[in-house]
């Protein structure tokens, strides 16, 4: 995917340019997931698979030179199918409410897409994941304690979530 220009907010001192993560990315988007989601996330579930996958690609917004959001897809296997792990969204809190979380989310669906995955999986909120097609996957099994009404599943083919997800290294 290409860098697009977004806009996020007619406040905005620059436009806002969605672009595949780069290495010398990593750090700020250390910090700015950790500001998001502070020092509990680590003891998720979903970190302990993110720990042990593979990251597909990830998806950096830059206003100017500032990051001011990210996401990543990692590799996993959901029973038979082919999939990649949505998240962590993080958005810094001087530019939420601009719709710039659902674009980040938009170019996952389009890589997913692109790369002929079987689909994406992720845990979240329902009502704000289903507007992009994501369904409940209450097969999908994870090694660890996660609330199961959050397990979340856009389809991209016939296979589904049936089984054990495991990383992908």
């Amino acid at each position: 995917m290409n860098a697009v220009a977004v806009p996020v907010s007619v406040e905005s001192a620059a436009p806002v340019r969605i672009e595949r993560e780069r290495s010398g990315d990593a750090a700020a988007i250390d910090a700015l997931v950790l500001a998001a989601f502070g020092p509990g996330r680590f003891a998720k579930t979903a970190e302990r698979l993110r720990e042990a996958a593979q990251l597909a690609v990830g998806f950096t917004a830059f206003e100017g030179e500032r990051l001011i959001g990210s996401v990543r897809l990692w590799s996993i296997m959901a029973g038979e199918a082919r999939s990649v792990f949505l998240g962590p969204i993080a958005v810094d809190a001087s530019s939420r409410r601009g719709g710039l979380g659902a674009e980040l989310v938009q170019a996952c669906i389009e890589e997913a897409r692109a790369t002929k995955l079987d689909g994406v999986l992720l845990i979240g909120d329902p009502p704000y994941f289903s507007r992009f097609g994501f369904v409940a996957a209450p097969d999908a099994v994870f090694s660890g304690p996660v609330d199961r009404r959050r397990i979340m599943w856009l389809p991209i083919t016939d296979v589904a979530p049936v089984g054990p997800v495991h990383p992908v290294a």
